[in-house]
């Protein structure tokens, strides 16, 4: 990032952006009906600097909503259908011999854009979705010898179909420790399904698609320096930390989380549950975490990260039962 950049962005205060923000959050709440945790995890996932692994049953608009917040911002989208086909070079890029000169000449993949929308990434092979670690991570991809940046605005969102259904394979226990946030979605209760349809048949009615608003990317990169600027006092900071090693040692909290707990949360959670109260706290107009933002964001942040014993799966336990038993016995200091 140039420093005239730099400058640009400094001149955008914290209440266009908030405003701006505001504006995205009910343009998708107006287009996706019955999903508010989804919208609250895409909007938390941009301004926090992650990415994001929806899962759900087909046909709930986890692909409409990724597009659709897409659409709401300035930058590049790419959709890559995952399949049981698909090779790594069909994300990364490859290396293209030129005979003309006797050189290669390296084409970037899908993944050199700003947004990437992984669609039902659980069905290709662990190969090619381990492909996408070091993007995820490092924010670059390496091809033979040669690394390559990805934009400064590079945001994964992922969506997953559960496990249970046919032709698909578990993401391995170090990319799903990449994604931020994991947001699980369920049918719509029956009025909310009452209004997509009047919605579907209002948009079907419309010769023209609705102008979406924009937030463009020197606005995001603001808005996330603007919530840096949010307090977490030490407590909150130890509060977040003893809730990640209550995981690791569950038996110094909870002789029922020694028994349904195999392995606990990477300091990697602790870093994104703090990352995401704060967002929390500055969306809701505060300049300070309070506990209640991390117990409202621990769910999603911790959800995927934590692996369960054989017990658990048999006393019928879910993660969010694990943490739910943790916010009881971990208090705030």
């Amino acid at each position: 990032m140039d420093k005239a950049y730099n400058e640009q962005q400094q001149t955008i205060t914290e209440e266009v952006c908030l405003q701006t923000i505001n504006v995205v959050k009910e343009h998708l709440n107006s287009h996706i009906i019955g999903q508010q945790s989804l919208v609250d995890g895409l909007i938390m996932a941009l301004l926090a600097d992650g990415h994001i692994l929806v899962e759900g049953p087909p046909g709930l608009a986890k692909t409409r909503s990724i597009k659709l917040l897409a659409g709401c911002v300035e930058s590049h989208f790419h959709r890559i259908q995952f399949t049981p086909d698909l090779l790594p070079a069909d994300l990364t890029g490859t290396e293209i011999y030129r005979p003309q000169n006797g050189t290669f000449v390296f084409q970037p993949g899908p993944l050199f854009n700003e947004i990437v929308l992984a669609d039902e990434i659980n069905r290709a092979a662990a190969k090619v979705q381990s492909a996408l670690l070091e993007a995820m991570e490092e924010r670059q991809v390496t091809i033979g010898r040669k690394s390559y940046r990805l934009p400064h605005l590079f945001m994964v969102m992922a969506t997953q179909n559960p496990l249970e259904q046919e032709g698909t394979y578990p993401l391995p226990e170090a990319q799903l420790d990449r994604f931020m946030l994991h947001l699980e979605i369920d049918y719509p209760s029956a009025q909310d399904e009452l209004n997509i349809l009047r919605l579907n048949h209002a948009e079907s009615a419309i010769d023209h698609a609705v102008e979406a608003p924009k937030i463009t990317q020197l606005q995001i990169f603001a808005a996330r320096q603007h919530i840096l600027q949010v307090i977490a006092s030490a407590p909150i900071e130890n509060y977040i930390v003893n809730l990640a090693t209550a995981t690791r040692n569950p038996h110094t909290y909870d002789a029922d989380l020694a028994r349904w707990l195999e392995y606990g949360v990477s300091p990697r959670a602790s870093i994104a549950l703090l990352r995401c109260a704060r967002v929390r706290a500055w969306l809701s107009g505060r300049s300070y975490v309070t506990p209640e933002d991390v117990q409202h964001c621990i769910y999603p942040v911790f959800r995927h990260r934590l692996m369960l014993t054989i017990e658990a799966e048999a006393d019928g336990i879910t993660s969010k039962d694990i943490i739910d038993l943790l916010l009881k016995k971990v208090i705030v200091a």
